[in-house]
């Protein structure tokens, strides 16, 4: 039975894929491929050229791409891994170990003590801020204790993935995630992780617009309760 499955996603992230792919744990995982969504850069190429399977993904939206995978992977646990810098390669075997306890869901926390977010040096931290104020609606309505509801890097139980009926296409499908993963009592755990700068490039979240996204979602999920069971 293939236990775990590594799944790198990627837009355009070149600089950080060939920064981050050597320090990734592939040996730790049985199962690994990228997510792409139409790359222009060379990250396609690159995963060719040292044999990293790619999914090709059509339609556009952060949640369409793992829903994508999803439905590719073989292992019983996913875990989700962005290479733009920010996220740590060693953490994936953090991961593991938290999946082998038979957790269902897994947050690399970046607000947890001894954590560290990209924000951190800035006087400023409306990005830092933005998110803990949604953690904080989600703990008032749901319960539980995350520090982190957003953080895409994370990993969790195929089947409870699927149990979710998840529909969100844009960067709130981790917000959804946790959320639901509350709704249903699930066995959630975080981790402090040390968020790292981006190695390249901009954010393909725009800050605004990805708020106002969160907004709309969190309306909706306090909205159908667990009415998404009956799908």
């Amino acid at each position: 039975m293939v236990q775990t499955t590594l799944i790198i996603l990627t837009r355009n992230e070149i600089e950080g894929v060939r920064e981050t792919l050597k320090n990734i744990p592939f040996s730790a995982v049985d199962e690994y491929f990228a997510v792409d969504y139409k790359s222009t850069d060379g990250t396609v190429a690159f995963f060719e050229k040292h044999h990293i399977p790619i999914v090709h993904q059509k339609n556009p939206g952060r949640g369409e791409a793992f829903l994508l995978a999803a439905k590719k992977a073989k292992g019983k646990y996913l875990i989700f891994f962005s290479p733009d810098g920010n996220e740590n390669p060693n953490d994936i075997k953090k991961i593991i170990a938290l999946c082998n306890n038979d957790n269902d869901l897994i947050i690399a926390s970046r607000f947890m003590k001894g954590s560290r977010n990209e924000e951190d040096n800035e006087l400023l931290k409306f990005r830092k801020w933005a998110n803990q104020l949604f953690s904080l609606a989600v703990r008032f309505l749901w319960g539980g204790k995350i520090t982190d509801t957003i953080n895409g890097y994370r990993g969790i139980k195929k089947d409870l993935f699927q149990k979710m009926q998840l529909d969100a296409t844009g960067f709130a499908i981790e917000y959804q995630m946790t959320i639901r993963a509350l709704k249903l009592q699930a066995k959630l755990v975080e981790f402090p992780t040390i968020e790292k700068n981006r190695i390249g490039g901009n954010s393909h979240a725009s800050s605004i617009p990805t708020g106002i996204e969160f907004l709309y979602l969190l309306k909706k999920e306090i909205a159908i309760g667990t009415r998404f069971l009956k799908k």
